[in-house]
């Protein structure tokens, strides 16, 4: 392929077939496909690779220590949390796997079985996942911790035939018991899994239901190796239930062969790795970005990963993350935007940066959230590499927008991660379905075909899949995120499109208000949204977290905010209210609960997110809501 953006995307839309069907090739097959892409006028979705067999434990594993590579480090494990580190080579992370594929056969699990898999960022979870991949069965990853209600909701949903969970969670200052939820988890079911396979953490053994539950270690002492299993490419890898789900199940299913050949391809063109290099998502394994880019794409690639069970604040410090990369040679991190606030809210000089060996570090990738030029300016000061905006959601597995880290790094504009990612033809639609002017905001859609690795469907809710994505703009994907491109093509995502308020009969964007916001030098992060207004219709609110070592009045501050919204997007904002708190309520992916917020401001019920943080963080909102007005209900 040609070492260009232009060249490399403009083939990706033009002769999809040729450019998908070449990056393929990386890829190892048990039997080739009998087309790249389906047909125009096969039925929706089209899907890729068709008639191809493979297998995606064997290409993250088996293949890389047939070919010499099985004494290379396949996950580095550091738990801050637990003063434990684990350097785990390719030999035996597919040792460890086929044992744990044998246990799983052992119980029932077969090709087309669902697993669910409850458990914190430990390397026993990315064997629970190749393993399930190994023989064929579906994965779903439940984010250990989560309530019982909401585990049953996936266990019913998935119809799972056995768990894999451990015994705890570990969070700073205190253990949390994973098994009591998943006993009351399969108690309110209505489907009920044949075995659950427990990993006893030393910091809290959990009881175990006799005849139902396995140990873990006891069964992989006698257990059998199994082989891999050969699958098709558009069989089911995972199913993975989007965060914020309540009462209705919505379970993204991501096939087998599209999504490794997007992940292969982007560790290369856009994360700029080579094999046996160091990559670092400092996620978990509970949210797409883990699945993709601490287990999938670099396991995949032949890199090393890192598995990380901490903080990047207060495990033990705000510099941790740079601890990280030195001890491990990290080439690319790739973070949330929140969590480069936090560090720079306790360390806002970044003197603990300049204590560690960062000499081989070369780019930072920031996504999960919107990223405010203020954030990105201060990590390219203090790191002095490229820092990398880039977008992608649950459902599409990898970027949508990205800059090439690997091929050339076209020049960043703040606000946007940069162009349009392969096979991605995106624009801009108003209401009515019709493209608007460069700059012009709208709702970000992608023409169809979706590349590689994009969501086949919902997890037993086809119709819910068809009517949610594909129905309001017929013949594109609804991202839901609402933005705008300008003249030289740059994607500015803005907010969600139930994040666009309507104040007098403008459309703005609260993530343009943030931004603004969040340039004030003494203000660490942000957060805007629209209250009801009953002369406007709505009105925008701002949270304010300050940096460590703020001393000036509050009052002071959140006058110079207003202010500085008034300066850069005008008195049409209407922006009169800014409130200083102490953190702001957020998932434990680092999404700040901005529809929580709004619904508290407003004095509207709501549920209580299963994914949230800190719950109390929502009382403290509240309290300060009510002392400037709101929240009254």
């Amino acid at each position: 392929m040609s070492q260009s953006y232009d060249h490399l995307h403009a083939q990706s839309i033009e002769d999809p077939e040729s450019f998908w069907g070449e990056a393929a090739e990386a890829i190892g097959w048990f039997k080739p496909w009998d087309t790249v892409l389906d047909p125009e006028n096969s039925a929706f979705p089209r899907r890729w690779f068709r008639g191809a067999e493979t297998n995606t434990c064997f290409n993250a594993l088996d293949r890389h220590v047939a070919s010499g590579r099985g004494e290379q480090v396949a996950i580095y494990y550091d738990s801050p949390i637990t003063d434990t580190r684990r350097s785990i080579t390719y030999a035996e992370l597919l040792d460890q796997t086929a044992r744990f594929a044998g246990v799983l056969q052992e119980l029932g699990l077969t090709k087309g079985d669902r697993a669910i898999i409850y458990m914190p960022n430990i390397p026993e979870t990315a064997v629970a996942m190749l393993a399930c991949a190994r023989i064929g069965a579906i994965h779903s990853v439940v984010f250990g911790g989560f309530a019982a209600s909401e585990l049953a909701v996936r266990i019913e949903d998935s119809g799972a035939k056995v768990i894999i969970a451990a015994s705890c969670g570990i969070e700073p200052g205190r253990i949390v018991e994973y098994k009591p939820l998943l006993d009351g988890a399969i108690e309110i079911s209505k489907h009920k899994p044949d075995h659950c396979v427990i990993i006893q953490r030393e910091q809290s053994q959990a009881s175990m239901i006799d005849g139902r539950d396995i140990d873990y270690h006891s069964a992989m002492q006698t257990a059998k190796p199994a082989d891999c299993v050969s699958v098709s490419a558009l069989d089911p890898l995972y199913i993975l239930y989007t965060s914020g789900t309540t009462g209705q199940p919505k379970g993204v299913v991501r096939d087998t062969g599209g999504h490794m050949v997007a992940l292969y391809w982007s560790m290369k063109h856009i994360y700029g790795i080579e094999p046996g290099e160091t990559y670092w998502a400092a996620s978990d394994v509970g949210w797409v970005v883990g699945h993709s880019y601490i287990v999938y794409a670099p396991l995949l690639y032949g890199a090393s990963t890192v598995m990380f069970e901490g903080k990047p604040v207060g495990t033990p410090d705000a510099g941790v993350f740079w601890r990280i990369i030195q001890d491990y040679d990290v080439k690319a991190l790739f973070t949330a935007p929140t969590a480069f606030r936090a560090i720079r809210r306790d360390d806002p000089q970044g003197k603990l940066i300049k204590t560690y060996d960062l000499s081989g570090f070369r780019t930072l990738f920031l996504a999960g959230e919107r990223s405010d030029p203020d954030t990105i300016q201060w990590a390219e000061e203090q790191l002095d590499v490229p820092v990398i905006d880039h977008w992608w959601q649950t459902e599409t597995g990898w970027s949508i927008a990205a800059n090439y880290a690997g091929v050339e790094i076209l020049p960043i504009k703040y606000g946007s991660p940069t162009k349009p990612a392969p096979g991605w033809n995106l624009c801009v639609l108003d209401e009515g379905g019709h493209e608007v002017e460069p700059g012009q905001i709208g709702a970000l859609c992608a023409k169809l075909p979706l590349p590689p690795s994009s969501f086949p469907t919902l997890w037993n809710a086809h119709d819910r899949y068809l009517k949610a994505y594909f129905t309001v703009f017929p013949g594109y994907y609804e991202t839901a995120d609402a933005g705008f491109i300008d003249e030289d093509g740059y994607v500015f995502v803005m907010a969600r499109t139930d994040d666009i308020i309507n104040v007098a009969g403008h459309r703005l964007s609260t993530g343009a208000m943030e931004e603004v916001i969040a340039s004030h030098q003494d203000v660490a992060e942000c957060a805007v949204v629209g209250v009801a207004d009953e002369l406007k219709g709505q009105s925008p609110i701002g949270f304010i977290v300050l940096s460590a070592g703020v001393n000036r009045p509050h009052e002071e501050i959140q006058t110079e905010c207003v202010q500085l919204i008034r300066k850069n997007i005008g008195p049409v904002a209407a922006f009169k209210t800014a409130i200083v708190v102490e953190r702001l309520p957020k998932t434990r992916s680092g999404k700040v609960l901005r529809g929580a917020m709004q619904k508290i401001a407003d004095s509207q019920t709501f549920k209580m997110p299963a994914t949230i943080d800190d719950p109390i963080i929502l009382e403290e909102i509240e309290e300060a809501l009510k002392l400037a007005g709101y929240a009254k209900g």
